[in-house]
């Protein structure tokens, strides 16, 4: 039951990573996202960073569109959201006719949801007919592109699918959570950076980005194993306007580029505020 195996890049190429958000309920506001941020925790837990995430409703020609973009990327993007069978279900259709494939029962999607049936059966007191209407309406759950390998559900045994490095599985935190832990545990630990990381930045008071942007732009030239960031806030309930500078990436790195950037502000005669550490 293993997905298709992944094409190794060298050790210090690690793909991009790429979420996809489907569903009406996320953009009506029925329903908070609760994905991205699950995602971007599993991703830094591994050494890796999620690099875009796009939202879209239950329009098949969107979700087509959006999944086309995702399959000639080549990043390893995660779909979250309509792989059930209901009409507002459209994210299987959408990705066979993006990949130009057609929809098929996969068999070991089919031995798994039956499984799954033949408990539900139990649990009631009954005997599971496969010839029952809701039986057969359930198969369509494992109907996926042509080629798609599946990943396993732990939670109720209905299984998501890989097309290539385009991993779909179920809008339901709960299922999606663990299913994504698997196809990157599965797939793709040899990116895994096991490296300790930093980020170390200072607290800058009524400053303009536009006027820090050189200091910026020298530190990443002459430190280019870090990247410098910039966030600035205008109502922060403890610091006020402020902006908060920094740089991140390997400790060794971020020590050396985090001392010339104190040592850059120096000549702009701004306040500093707190300085700040995270791993």
């Amino acid at each position: 039951m293993n997905p298709m195996p992944t094409p190794l890049l060298p050790p210090d190429a690690p793909p991009h990573f790429g979420l996809l958000v489907i569903g009406d309920e996320i953009l009506s506001g029925k329903r908070a996202d609760k994905h991205l941020p699950k995602v971007i925790e599993l991703l830094k837990a591994r050494g890796l960073q999620l690099d875009y995430a796009e939202y879209v409703g239950d329009a098949p020609d969107r979700i087509t569109a959006m999944l086309q973009r995702a399959f000639a990327s080549g990043d390893v993007v995660f779909s979250t959201g309509g792989i059930g069978a209901t009409p507002d279900d459209h994210t299987r259709q959408c990705a066979a006719q993006a990949l130009g494939v057609p929809l098929l029962l996969h068999p070991q999607a089919k031995e798994l949801i039956e499984q799954r049936m033949h408990e539900l059966a139990r649990e009631k007191g009954k005997v599971f007919d496969p010839a029952a209407p809701d039986s057969r309406h359930r198969l369509n759950m494992g109907v996926f592109p042509q080629g798609a390998d599946i990943i396993p559900n732990p939670y109720n045994k209905i299984p998501g699918f890989s097309c290539a490095r385009v991993h779909f599985v179920p809008g339901f935190p709960v299922m999606a959570t663990p299913m994504i832990e698997w196809v990157l545990d599965t797939c793709y630990h040899g990116y895994f950076q096991v490296q300790a990381w930093v980020e170390q930045s200072v607290i800058v008071f009524n400053a303009m980005e536009a006027t820090l942007t050189p200091l910026m732009e020298q530190i990443e030239s002459e430190h280019p194993a870090v990247k410098v960031f910039s966030l600035p806030s205008v109502d922060h309930p403890e610091f006020g306007r402020h902006i908060e500078l920094g740089v991140k990436g390997d400790p060794a790195a971020v020590a050396a580029a985090y001392t010339a950037l104190l040592a850059g502000l120096t000549r702009f005669h701004l306040k500093l505020g707190p300085e700040l550490v995270r791993n």
